[in-house]
Parts: C-alpha cells; sequence; structure tokens
C-alpha cells in the first residue's frame, strides 16, 4: 500500500511563520510524525519547487510529495492560483492538495473544490481547535487514505 505512512514528503505551502509552526506542533502532538516536510512560502515558490525550476533546477534534495497543504491567502502567486497550476499540469494533477486556510468564504470552498482540491479545511482560531483539525487530517490523509505514488514505467 502507499499510505502517506510510507514517508512520503509532505509539502506546507504557508507564509505566516506562526500558522507554520502550529502545523509542525499539531502534527508532532497527534503522533511519530515520520514524513520529511518541505516549507515553500507562497505559491510560486510552490510551483517553481514541484516543477524543478528557479532555484530548484539543479537541486538532488527535492522531491515529489505524496501530499500537498497549502493556505490560500498568501501574497504573491497565491494559493488559488498555485492550485490551479498544480491541477493543471499533468504531472503533478495527482498530488493531492489539502487547503488549509482561514477562509469560509462559500465562493472560495466552490472555487477550490473546482479547480480541484482535494479538502477544504477552514484554521480554527484557537491552537486546541487547530491541533484538533490536524489530529482528523492526519489520521484521515496518513492512516487512513492511500495515496499515489509516483511510479516509474
Amino acid at each position: 500500500m502507499n499510505k502517506i505512512e510510507d514517508h512520503q514528503l509532505i509539502l506546507i505551502v504557508e507564509d505566516s511563520d506562526d500558522d507554520y509552526e502550529a502545523t509542525i506542533r499539531a502534527f508532532k502532538k497527534s503522533g511519530n510524525l515520520k514524513n520529511p516536510l518541505h516549507r515553500c512560502e507562497d505559491g510560486e515558490d510552490a510551483i517553481a519547487y514541484l516543477e524543478q525550476t528557479g532555484p530548484y533546477e539543479n537541486d538532488s534534495s527535492v522531491r515529489r510529495p505524496g501530499i500537498i497543504l497549502m493556505d490560500l491567502n498568501m501574497p504573491g502567486t497565491d494559493g488559488r492560483t498555485a492550485l490551479k497550476q498544480i491541477k493543471g499540469n499533468s504531472l503533478l494533477k495527482d498530488i493531492p492538495v489539502v487547503v488549509l486556510t482561514t477562509s469560509n468564504d462559500p465562493l472560495d470552498i466552490e472555487a477550490c473544490y473546482k479547480g480541484g482540491a482535494n479538502t477544504y479545511i477552514q484554521k480554527p482560531v484557537n491552537l486546541d481547535g487547530f491541533f484538533r483539525a490536524i489530529k482528523q487530517l492526519r489520521e484521515y490523509w496518513f492512516e487512513i487514505a492511500i495515496l499515489p505514488k509516483k511510479v516509474s514505467r
């Protein structure tokens, strides 16, 4: 089985240092996270990482993520634009994208699902709620779901 527990990379696209640190703390608190993590601070950096362009062009440490956790509201290339680019790329579109954002705007939710998001989660405002949300996310995506793994043919 190709569960995320096979130690596939988790790509976190988050501009807020506080939210990124809270996400890491929540993952660690919810269980023994063995998956490597990579952070991109905006959509432009995430696309460069995924397509191995710009600063990642000759970077041998770049790994294809098993899942992407993406904020929507970031400066520059935001999560909405990055989602469209990821899901519009035949080499990347099968990577699950979980939108993890403060927005509860129905238009954002609808646009993200239409754009190919696999899950949309609103970040709870308090830390305990955020930890619970990450625990549930981890239980589903990292223990139950079987994710695609790039296979050479």
